[in-house]
């Protein structure tokens, strides 16, 4: 089986060395020091106290590996945009997308229903670039769970965690999720069938489109976005309108609000991917958190006061300290609204 890990970051290198112990033909792409690192010295995973280095095919060329069975996408959405022609090479015939990103994913609407069936959402695609480049009918919807950094190039840590959940957007048990779900095992993950992978995303979304912009906006930690009682209002009806928008498309949710808020604040003082990102002076991952589900509201017509406003604030925080916009310079949301 050949498998493409596109973003051989924290959690995409990781993969891909449980994915290479597994038994699976695995190549990377990946870019700067990190590349170079990994085609001098292999890649090395820090896993329960061992140290485990896996060579394999590294390049930032995917002309140079040719057409694969899988290619995982492990990187940012807006990343993820960017090189959507660029992963042409690696797509044969019969070749599987996973989308391993957080955030609505840009096929949401394809084989969802009649009433908006191939909506495409345009605050995680626009122009339909991926829609028209990579194609809907390829996609393998996921959601990751582990927990992992990068260290130094080359070099990744293992914190917790080992679960990926898998779903096909269509809903069918297909003979590709179980094949990969086989190789997943194989490397000794733990993935998880979802008849709706939907579900799930909005399930680890309801989280992070909250806590990841207040605490960019505040410089609060988890813990204390969640438990302070002004900003846990705040994110309790942000969740509630995203859980109306979610129902409203089909979605069921299999904890409620109050149990998710708990869950956020026993993780402790940890900084949001958000937070982080804005530290670090890199671009914020907004749209597919946010504003994807400001999009979806309106097209289903609820109001969402709490969303709109927390959203604004970090725009503009965002727009000031020249992290935000990562799409081009257009509201796609405002256009389709105005037109």
């Amino acid at each position: 089986m050949k498998i493409c890990i596109y973003g051989a970051g924290a959690i995409g290198g990781y993969m891909a060395v449980m994915l290479k112990r597994g038994g699976a033909d695995v190549s990377l792409i990946a870019r700067g020091a990190h590349l170079k690192a990994i085609q001098e010295n292999g890649l090395k995973l820090l896993l329960d106290g061992q140290e485990i280095v896996e060579r394999m095919p590294a390049t930032s060329d995917p002309r140079e590996l040719g057409a694969q069975d899988y290619v995982v996408v492990a990187l940012k959405a807006h990343q993820a945009w960017q090189v959507a022609e660029d992963m042409v090479p690696l797509l044969g015939p019969d070749t599987a997308v996973v989308t391993a990103q957080n955030g609505l994913p840009w096929w949401y609407f394809h084989g969802l229903g009649p009433e908006f069936a191939d909506y495409r959402l345009q605050s995680v695609d626009p122009g339909n670039r991926q829609w028209n480049v990579i194609g809907p009918e390829r996609v393998i919807g996921a959601t990751v769970y582990p927990a992992t950094t990068i260290t130094e190039p080359g070099v990744i840590k293992h914190i917790y965690g080992n679960q990926f959940g898998l779903g096909e957007p269509d809903r069918s048990e297909s003979a590709r999720v179980k094949r990969l779900a086989e190789a997943l095992e194989a490397g000794e993950l733990s993935p998880r069938f979802y008849d709706d992978i939907r579900n799930d995303i909005w399930i680890k979304l309801w989280g992070n489109l909250c806590f990841n912009p207040i605490s960019a906006l505040t410089g609060a930690t988890l813990d204390v976005v969640a438990t302070d009682p002004g900003t846990r209002t705040l994110a309790r009806n942000m969740m509630l309108e995203a859980q109306a928008i979610g129902e409203k498309f089909g979605a069921t949710f299999r904890v409620d609000v109050e149990r998710r808020i708990n869950g956020a604040a026993k993780v402790g003082a940890h900084r949001t991917s958000m937070l982080q990102d804005v530290d670090k002076g890199r671009a914020i991952e907004l749209d597919a958190l946010l504003t994807s589900v400001q999009e979806m509201g309106r097209l289903g017509e609820i109001e969402t006061p709490f969303i709109d406003s927390v959203l604004a604030l970090a725009q503009q925080m965002g727009r000031v300290k020249g992290l935000y916009p990562v799409f081009p310079e257009t509201d796609p949301v405002q256009e389709k609204a105005a037109s």
